[in-house]
């Protein structure tokens, strides 16, 4: 059953797509953690008739009374002010919606306490669960008591989309639509096992989008039966279009979303991220085990520059600094010396309040839409589906 609301209305001849009943536009704003899409962002989005996305993660530092009963308070503690935090978030952002867009959640599956993220945010209304930083296998069990919820993994390749969608056919279950994110061109933890692996032809959509259709296909499905979200480098209004004339249903942008003048931050770490240059965006591995991709702010300069000594100092299992074990797999907790060894959530909360010095500040590789200059969720929209430019103060 599809939702009959009437979109707000766009000039453009881009069809609308449903996710599980509700007639959506084509454009996804990504997940971004530690508080960077939270209500306001995501709010704003679907209020456009699109797809918004709040980060469960650490979403406690947008409400002060949380953050104080739960300072370097025990790991049940921190827990639940970030549960009662997502609640809060999600019910003022469907609040902000007014029954336009979806809501959805994106929730990793690096984080120890995942499974308790997907049930409260199913709990307090989210419209969808996307879920990456690890493959989904268990999503469909967990959110089974909500079936009117979406479940959309987050993959990069065509071996995992097939392997995700087996394993969920043989529960019943298929995904409600698949974000293909590119390793080579998105922000924050990516889905490579290494540095080196980011540019591998293999997640080029040219090759994903085919090959994954016709996958659906060989399995007796309707090829359009999954909508499938390329997500990653995606910065023009052509560019859409090219995705979906080759078989995608939307589109995602996350970095693009977070410079918005709605967007959850502040509006100094809005600035580095649209301020950044080609040459000042590094890869690295994160402490969740994954490659990440983020602005080389002084403090991920030092922490490149000290990195051979951390590692080599990396050999035994230490206390979380922040005493809620946040990550299943942490390099700097778990002593592991391939893999970050810094405090994750420290560096992004500090990134999130545009502390410069000591803040990390993930963000894609591609040149934003709009340049260096923070604009509306609508004009960007409007822009995504149209092609219409705003006027531009800078060149």
């Amino acid at each position: 059953m599809t939702l009959s609301v009437a979109l707000p209305p766009f000039a453009t001849d881009l069809a609308p797509f449903t996710l599980k009943g509700r007639r959506l536009w084509p454009i996804v704003q990504g997940g971004m953690g530690v508080g960077i899409s939270a209500h306001r962002l995501a709010g704003s989005v679907a209020a456009q008739g699109a797809m918004g996305t709040i980060a469960s993660v650490d979403l406690r530092r947008h409400h002060a009374d949380l953050m104080e009963t739960s300072r370097n308070a025990a790991k049940p503690v921190v827990d639940a002010a970030n549960l009662e935090a997502l609640d809060r978030e999600i019910r003022t952002a469907k609040a902000m919606a007014n029954g336009q867009g979806a809501i959805a959640v994106n929730v990793m599956r690096a984080v120890s306490d995942y499974p308790a993220s997907v049930r409260r945010a199913c709990e307090s209304g989210a419209d969808a669960i996307v879920m990456g930083a690890g493959l989904p296998l268990d999503l469909p069990e967990l959110a089974a008591p909500w079936p009117e919820v979406a479940l959309v993994p987050i993959l990069s390749d065509a071996r995992g989309i097939a392997l995700v969608v087996r394993k969920w056919m043989r529960k019943g279950r298929l995904p409600d639509a698949i974000v293909v994110e590119h390793p080579r061109y998105a922000g924050g933890h990516l889905g490579a096992a290494r540095v080196d692996d980011l540019a591998d032809a293999r997640f080029d959509f040219e090759r994903v989008i085919p090959e994954a259709l016709a996958f659906f296909r060989a399995e007796g499905l309707d090829e359009r039966a999954i909508p499938l979200i390329p997500a990653g480098g995606i910065n023009t209004h052509e560019r859409v279009r090219e995705l979906i004339a080759m078989g995608a249903s939307a589109v995602q942008l996350g970095t693009a979303f977070a410079v918005t003048q709605e967007g959850d931050a502040d509006p100094a770490f809005k600035n580095v991220l649209a301020g950044a240059r080609p040459e000042d965006i590094v890869e690295f591995m994160s402490v969740a085990g994954l490659p990440a991709r983020a602005v080389r702010t002084p403090w991920l300069e030092r922490y490149l520059a000290f990195l051979p000594k951390l590692a080599g100092a990396a050999h035994k299992k230490r206390r979380c600094a922040l005493k809620f074990d946040c990550l299943i797999q942490c390099g700097l907790r778990d002593g592991i010396a391939k893999i970050g060894q810094f405090c994750i959530d420290t560096q992004l909360a500090a990134a999130l309040k545009g502390d410069v010095a000591k803040g990390l500040f993930f963000r894609g590789a591609a040149a934003l839409p709009f340049g260096s200059e923070i604009r509306s969720v609508r004009e960007l929209i409007d822009y995504l589906l149209t092609g219409a430019r705003p006027a531009l103060v800078a060149a």
